[in-house]
């Protein structure tokens, strides 16, 4: 479950409000993949589909993880227990 986010415009996305800062076609399969994130009991839920391509982080975002929107956005965050933490819409690129 998501219970925290780290920038106002995922939490503009999380609320079906528009971000000016993120293109339209990103905000919404980002929504998609945050309703997975949020329905999801344990950080395996997140390997399917394989197309999240889910991925533990490294360097500055060690402890995070991320899945992918496309190939240049992720959405990335914190896993703890069974909620998800700092939930970010992030440019990749």
């Amino acid at each position: 479950m998501i219970q925290s986010f780290g920038d106002n415009e995922t939490e503009l996305v999380w609320q079906r409000r528009v971000s000016r800062r993120l293109p339209r076609d990103i905000q919404r399969v980002a929504l998609r993949k945050m309703y997975l994130i949020h329905r999801s009991r344990n950080l395996n839920d997140l390997r399917v589909p394989p197309a999240n391509r889910l991925e533990k982080l490294k360097g500055s975002r060690d402890g995070w993880y991320s899945i992918r929107i496309n190939d240049q956005w992720r959405i990335c965050f914190r896993w703890v227990g069974t909620d998800a933490y700092e939930v970010e819409i992030v440019d990749y690129h």
